[in-house]
């Protein structure tokens, strides 16, 4: 595995990893949601929130991408929480569709091969079709695992970096298409940060959260130091983190909470002869009803109104209407 792809956390500002761990619906930090790493001790239980202090440190090579895992561990982990990887060719293939229809012409980014893709020189927007238009579309990767349709910083299949200029992820294709076209410093930076709030993920398990969130802060830092040079400052980074720690949230994609957060609730009524207790367990659990959950719903920010929002708000049926 390339050393390109790995996140130091030890080494990353102390802010920015708070913000990366945050969880906005909580207001604590995301959970480790497997037993996985429970075999280190009380702090690693799969309702424990993930703290700087696990993961930095001694504790710094606790959490790895897919790729860097034994098979057993993959075996487990797909036996467990049905987690798959998907190969990148097939990543692109699928992101194309999207593109495709979206330019309406095959193949704006690349050529597609067997197993594989040719980038493009420069991505040609038809006269009925604006740049900053695409980086708007808002996009979403559900049960995201480390968001490999949303950034492809590495190949999943042989964790190889891939350079900027031949990525596939859907953030991916919308910083390419700002370096190719914004026109000064200034509008580059604006339209990146409106592609960050543009793309959305939320996924179970907390270690595959966190490296997608740092898979996307990564990813901004790479494109990034491609344009300018450079790298970005800190001020600038803590709002990219903000943005990822709010667009990749997690959350039990079957009933829109905060994972495992239903339960038994301990109702109190008073009467007469003093106050009663009862029982009551969730009534969305019992009657597989999404709206009915007594469960923290998880929270989204609504970027234009710059509010956030209960998820669940976003449905229409059991579609996402809001994206």
């Amino acid at each position: 595995m390339s050393s390109h792809i790995d996140f130091n956390e030890t080494k990353t500002n102390r802010e920015i990893m708070s913000i990366l761990l945050s969880d906005h619906t909580t207001n604590k930090n995301i959970m480790w949601c497997t037993s996985d790493y429970s075999k280190n001790g009380k702090s690693y239980l799969p309702d424990s929130e993930i703290l700087i202090e696990n993961i930095t440190g001694n504790n710094q090579d606790i959490i790895r991408p897919r790729i860097s895992k034994l098979k057993s561990e993959k075996r487990q982990r797909s036996k467990d929480m049905a987690e798959v990887f998907t190969p990148s060719w097939i990543c692109n293939k699928q992101n194309n569709l999207v593109d495709n229809d979206w330019f309406g012409y095959i193949g704006a980014f690349n050529d597609e091969t067997e197993n594989g893709w040719i980038t493009k020189d420069k991505v040609i927007f038809p006269e009925n079709r604006m740049w900053k238009s695409y980086v708007a579309e808002q996009r979403m990767e559900i049960t995201c695992g480390e968001a490999p349709y949303l950034t492809s910083r590495y190949d999943t299949t042989t964790g190889e970096y891939i350079e900027p200029k031949n990525r596939i992820g859907l953030l991916d294709r919308k910083l390419r298409v700002i370096s190719e076209n914004a026109l000064s410093d200034e509008e580059w930076i604006d339209s990146a940060l409106i592609a960050l709030k543009s793309i959305y993920g939320y996924e179970f398990q907390g270690d595959s959260l966190l490296i997608a969130r740092e898979n996307l802060y990564l990813t901004f830092c790479d494109y990034y130091a491609d344009k300018f040079g450079t790298e970005p400052s800190l001020d600038l980074l803590k709002m990219v983190a903000t943005i990822i720690s709010w667009n990749l949230w997690q959350m039990d994609g079957l009933k829109m909470v905060v994972p495992n957060s239903c339960g038994i609730r301990k109702n109190i009524k008073v009467t007469i002869f003093g106050d009663e207790e009862t029982f009551e367990d969730c009534e969305g659990c019992l009657k597989n009803d999404i709206h009915k959950h007594n469960g923290l719903y998880c929270k989204v920010m609504d970027w234009e109104k710059e509010k956030p929002i209960e998820f669940i708000k976003l449905m229409k049926g059991n579609v996402y209407g809001g994206f």
